[in-house]
């Protein structure tokens, strides 16, 4: 079993920076960031496999940039030039199986998550 615990969220202006950490109890194959606003489903952000591959949304490409350690264990994901519709709950997703997906399904292992609001 693995714990994932998030932190680093918070309020910010359009237009700034947050950088939210993940830190998870054991190493891991894939990490992956989601996020979930109110009445809408969790939506895949960006994920990070053991490798150092990395994938991301289209609505966060060139803004966001996910990044890990090198057990896997730990995954950052630094987000610039802020928009009030990246206002959301964030979670951290974790999976040890050798396959890294882009939806929630995919993961096993989650953290609580950690809010992120962007105002206009």
């Amino acid at each position: 079993q693995v714990q994932v615990v998030e932190s680093g969220g918070g309020s910010v202006q359009a237009g700034g920076s947050l950088r939210l950490s993940c830190a998870a109890s054991g190493s891991t194959y894939c990490m992956g960031w989601f996020r979930q606003a109110p009445g809408k489903e969790r939506e895949w952000v960006a994920i990070i496999g053991s490798d150092g591959i990395t994938a991301y949304a289209e609505s966060v490409k060139g803004r966001f940039v996910i990044s890990k350690d090198n057990p896997n264990m730990n995954s950052w994901l630094q987000m610039n030039s802020l928009k009030p519709e990246d206002t959301a709950m964030y979670y951290c997703a974790a999976r040890t199986a050798r396959w890294c997906g882009r939806t929630a399904s995919d993961y096993r292992y989650w953290g609580q998550g950690t809010q992120v609001t962007v105002s206009s």
